[in-house]
């Protein structure tokens, strides 16, 4: 798109049709080159829950074209000119051809996906809210007359962006301005805390699994091969058991009949995988996804023998612990038919099918009341498995804050993120100090503090020796690798150790001598350091700065609704957390930036009556 500027012009030329549109108007801004000041104060037009309600009106210009003076001062704000073209055509360039037949503005479809999700809305509610809300027509740059769009081209966008893996574009062009204008830079502190997601597939248990699998691939073979479908298979007999959705209300309560339901939902998964791999079959047919997430969710739950009679046994796996043949690990263990990116975690209490998504944000250090300098900025949203541990995401959060050149000097962490490998090497890789209460000693002496633990001996690294707090020096120093971590175990002497007056306090080995082991030297003296100033008040009214990122992720939530995710798979699972991410930056830019608290406090009725009777 060309922007036809806001000091007046014919209108703004699709550099993809060659079309003119907007002809005659003079400030509203082009299709392409979206405002998105405006676009923030369109969300508050839009809904109030997105927390943009009663924003302030900023003079735009002297002529708005036809839009409403209204609707240009609820579009206003005190920074709304600040931030300027976001999302223009060019931005999407790679995504999206200049040939062929005329198409929707890939940069007005991006700013739409970012108010949508400030309103939390749906495609047809966003589709609805572009085509009649007048605040919304001032950010988009469209016409009162203008007709809109239908609501499928924001699927249609969404897949395009994703398969040109462009998922973090439009959060990448809001931090690209924000640093330009000072508010991100690199250094500073950051803080990151994750949360889960619940997929948007229905939960299936693994009785329920293994049936939908079997629909969900006769489904797609009856689609897209019919007349193969009605010359191999009985449809009447198969249609009496997978028409309908396979669910709990269906399955008998017996539990031998369900053992036998599930043994027979596997025998007519394995004759459709048969008839599919005969020969006479034609072979594209076994490259449907659904056929292949078939052969997965039996291969997973289910094996097949055959005995010398040729008579074959199809038995159902059940946990190792309970004398089965195992179930796959829980991170390639399949949930769902329809989404093979989702799985099954735990995590305390919490059981939940879905993903993960950790937050990261700026933070600054201030005092009640006072005006921080820089609001609060989402800096990245990494999106995983929800079966990945916390540790290994945190390598995945500093590239992207590195490609970004928005890397912390200070990262806060809750104690799920850090190791000793992570403290030594985010230090030496990146530059980044992790802020984060390391685990404490577990051993017996530490745990009953009436004892010697390991930090208590002094460690002669050069001699490779340890002093125990008696005075006595190890006598062997042996690398060894201890649950597939490499460690130093140093021992002492029986007898040192059996005359010693503090034998009781130090050990109860029947070897009679005390051992300790200990991580590679750099991640010893790291894990020391971090036992010893965590202890400190210092310190822990540092890490108190860690505690704001759960307000930030409740926002979120609430806000954009991502709590449940709206599509299939990871890919598009994290275009929709990026672009709440950039619609809560928004949010927060118009509400720092007109001197609107984003924390208002609420009071009862009692409260308020307390209050002014105590005034």
């Amino acid at each position: 798109m060309v922007n036809s500027g806001w000091g007046g012009g014919d209108g703004c030329l699709d550099t993809r049709s060659g079309s003119w549109s907007g002809g005659g108007v003079t400030v509203v801004p082009g299709i392409g080159a979206c405002r998105v000041g405006a676009a923030a104060a369109a969300a508050a037009a839009a809904a109030a829950a997105a927390a943009l309600a009663g924003a302030g009106s900023a003079d735009r210009g002297s002529d708005s074209g036809d839009v409403p003076g209204k609707a240009r001062s609820s579009a206003g704000g005190a920074g709304a000119h600040q931030l300027g073209e976001l999302f223009s055509d060019e931005q999407f360039a790679d995504a999206f051809e200049r040939r062929g037949r005329p198409g929707s503005s890939p940069g007005r479809l991006a700013l739409v996906t970012v108010l949508q999700k400030a309103a939390n809305l749906t495609d047809r509610q966003a589709a609805d809210e572009a085509r009649e809300n007048l605040a919304w027509k001032y950010a988009l740059g469209l016409r009162l007359d203008d007709p809109g769009f239908d609501h499928t081209v924001l699927s249609e966008f969404r897949t395009r962006v994703v398969e040109h893996q462009a998922e973090e574009r439009v959060l990448d062009l809001l931090l690209d301005r924000l640093r330009e204008l000072g508010l991100v830079k690199e250094g500073g502190r950051q803080r990151t805390d994750s949360t889960h997601i619940v997929s948007a597939v229905r939960d299936l248990n693994r009785l329920e699994l293994v049936g939908e699998s079997v629909r969900a691939a006769l489904n797609a073979l009856s689609a897209a091969a019919p007349d193969w479908v009605d010359q191999v298979l009985v449809v009447a007999d198969w249609s009496r058991r997978y028409a309908d959705r396979v669910d709990t209300w269906r399955i008998p309560d017996s539990k031998s009949k369900q053992h036998e339901l599930a043994l027979n939902y596997a025998k007519d998964g394995f004759t459709l995988l048969g008839a599919l791999y005969a020969p006479a079959s034609p072979a594209w047919l076994r490259t449907l996804p659904a056929v292949q997430i078939l052969r997965h969710v039996l291969l997973q739950n289910y094996t097949r023998t055959t005995a010398g009679n040729g008579h074959v046994r199809v038995k159902r796996r059940e946990p190792s612990e309970d004398d089965g043949d195992g179930l796959p690990p829980a991170p390639i263990r399949l949930a769902s038919p329809y989404d093979t990116d989702t799985r099954w975690s735990a995590k305390r209490d919490m059981f939940w099918n879905g993903y993960k998504l950790h937050v990261s944000e700026t933070c600054h250090a201030q005092a009640d009341g006072i005006r921080p300098e820089r609001p609060n900025i989402i800096t990245n949203v990494t999106t995983t498995a929800s079966t990945l541990p916390d540790t290994k995401a945190l390598e995945p959060v500093h590239q992207a804050l590195e490609r970004r050149q928005l890397l912390p000097q200070r990262h806060y962490l809750d104690s799920g993120y850090p190791s000793a490998e992570l403290i030594v090497a985010s230090a030496k890789t990146y530059g980044v100090a992790l802020i984060t209460p390391v685990l404490l000693d577990t051993s017996r002496q530490a745990k009953t503090q009436s004892g010697f633990a390991a930090h208590d001996f002094t460690i002669n690294w050069e001699r490779q020796q340890a002093v125990c707090p008696a005075g006595k020096t190890s006598t062997t120093w042996n690398p060894t690798i201890q649950n597939g971590v490499p460690k130093t175990v140093a021992t002492f002497a029986a007898l040192d150790c059996i005359p010693c007056p503090f034998k009781e306090q130090c050990t109860s080995a029947r070897s009679n001598r005390r051992q300790i082991s200990l991580h590679p030297r750099e991640l010893t003296e790291a894990i020391r350091t971090a036992r010893a100033q965590q202890q400190t008040d210092e310190w822990n009214h540092d890490y108190a700065l860690r505690a704001g990122i759960e307000g930030t992720i409740r926002q979120t939530t609430h806000t954009t609704g991502l709590r449940r995710a709206r599509y299939r798979g990871l890919a598009k699972t994290h275009l929709d957390h990026t672009t709440s991410a950039t619609a809560v930056n928004i949010i927060r830019l118009h509400a720092w930036w007109n001197g609107h608290p984003l924390d208002r406090a609420s009071h009862s009725h009692l409260a308020r009556l307390q209050l002014s009777l105590t005034a």
